[in-house]
């Protein structure tokens, strides 16, 4: 029995959620998943997963070994890209996500020279608006935009975000300017998911540490903020969004940002990465070389458009 493979797919069946799915995430036959982790359970003896038709759980023995295999995988494959020169040469594959919006406009560009001082360096860029598992899904290096929770990803600033509120000048010209956070709950609002599902929006109280929650009439919900931008240059309603998002229409005279005096701190920009062994060079090399540009181009776009 090939332990290692074995450990694979258990680990590849309970992140996926299901034998089937670990096989497909692996290349292999569900029979053959099935029966290698049945020969495992066997060797040693005790029963690893509870399946059903429709889940699997781990048991308790079961949790802590796959936490033992998890560790195990991970110093095999450090030892095997030693081995391969990746902890020396920058060289291999990178994968990295990143916002869409931001992405496009900060990060794409950043990418595209270091492929040009980094030859032997492929870069797989995922642009989305949800937070994706750095760990679970295999990602190099993640760019964040928000207020990060506790966790062992390592982060590099490189930046930071006002969150505003705008519309439109014709809905204002025929809705009325809200001058209070109090006067957005009579006005349709456009809501993008990633930052504003729920129906209410907090501001801050100027002159004070607190803050203020306001309720808000949703008629319009999107899941990028490049729809929720474009229904507010249509008048459908207010929306609010990360300055960068809604910042070339704010310059174009298309939208109009309100309720300045009422902002929440801006939110950090940062890179992560998984603090777990060793950093391959390939990742270290795009940190050095990504995080002073990053800053850079960000700064100097919102001096850009806020001026």
């Amino acid at each position: 029995m090939d332990r290692l493979e074995a450990m694979s797919l258990l680990v590849a069946a309970v992140e996926t959620g299901s034998l089937s799915a670990a096989g497909r995430k692996l290349g292999v036959p569900l029979p053959t998943v099935s029966r290698k982790i049945s020969d495992l359970e066997a060797h040693l003896g005790t029963r690893l997963l509870t399946r059903s038709t429709r889940s699997l759980s781990l048991t308790d023995a079961g949790g802590a070994y796959v936490a033992a295999c998890r560790r195990i995988l991970e110093q095999v494959g450090d030892a095997e890209r030693a081995a391969s020169g990746e902890f020396q040469t920058p060289k291999g594959d990178l994968v990295i996500t990143a916002p869409i919006v931001f992405g496009r406009l900060h990060v794409l560009p950043v990418i595209t020279d270091f492929l040009a001082a980094y030859p032997e360096i492929n870069v797989q860029l995922s642009l989305s608006d949800r937070n994706a598992d750095l760990i679970g899904d295999h990602i190099d290096l993640a760019v964040r935009i928000g207020t990060l929770p506790d966790s062992a990803l390592i982060a590099t600033r490189v930046g930071e975000e006002r969150m505003i509120v705008c519309g439109s000048p014709a809905f204002f010209a025929g809705h009325g300017t809200p001058r209070t956070p109090d006067d957005l709950s009579s006005l349709p609002a456009i809501t993008f998911d990633a930052f504003a599902a729920a129906a209410v929006w907090a501001f801050a109280v100027p002159g004070s540490k607190g803050a203020q929650s306001v309720p808000i009439n949703p008629r319009l919900s999107v899941n990028t903020a490049e729809a929720a931008v474009d229904a507010a240059i249509a008048g459908v309603g207010v929306t609010r969004v990360l300055f960068y998002q809604a910042a070339r229409a704010i310059a174009a005279g298309t939208l109009q940002p309100i309720l300045t005096a009422f902002e929440v701190p801006p939110a950090p920009v940062n890179l992560l990465h998984a603090g777990q062994g060793l950093l391959p060079q390939k990742t270290r090399a795009f940190l050095d070389f990504a995080a002073p540009r990053i800053r850079a181009r960000h700064l100097k776009s919102n001096d850009d458009l806020s001026s």
